[in-house]
């Protein structure tokens, strides 16, 4: 990917030097046109085309945010009732990501949101020990907090 910006970069470079009007607007048609030339080559290209992969973090960042407001919902509840009744807990999570910065950010994803901890990492990789605040209600709001986060982390670092 930071071979794709830098190389849109220098397109845009190029053009402005080309054009031999080195302002913001010839730069900035530059870069179009550096995205352009990019697009067309992206079957080419050995990782995802850039601003796709841009897109991806985006909606990655956006489906943080809400599984951080759920959590925060389950969190706050526990907390406001009159009598605290919680049962703290560890459990095990399951995952079919493959590399250690895959497992790196789910593992740090889950740690970000209220109410669940991932305080071991399998010596593989494929399993989580997470504690949780409240296991019958935690543990599936963080399994299904898993099964999006995957999704979206698997879109953002592997080739589609």
């Amino acid at each position: 990917m930071a071979m794709q910006v830098l190389t849109n970069l220098f397109i845009a470079l190029l053009w402005a030097a080309l054009q031999e009007d080195w302002s913001v607007l010839t730069f900035f048609s530059g870069y179009l046109v550096g995205i352009l030339v990019l697009f067309l080559m992206r079957r080419f290209l050995p990782d995802n085309f850039y601003l796709i992969t841009f897109v991806n973090i985006i909606k990655l960042f956006f489906v943080f945010i809400q599984e951080l407001f759920t959590s925060s919902i389950l969190v706050i509840r526990q907390v406001i009732r009159p009598k605290l009744n919680i049962t703290p807990g560890i459990f095990i999570v399951e995952t079919d990501l493959e590399t250690d910065t895959e497992v790196t950010l789910l593992s740090l994803l889950l740690t970000l949101t209220p109410g669940s901890v991932v305080i071991k990492v399998s010596d593989d990789g494929q399993t989580l020990y997470v504690h949780a605040m409240d296991i019958p209600e935690s543990s599936e709001s963080v399994l299904k907090s898993k099964l999006r986060f995957e999704n979206y982390i698997k879109k953002v670092t592997r080739k589609c």
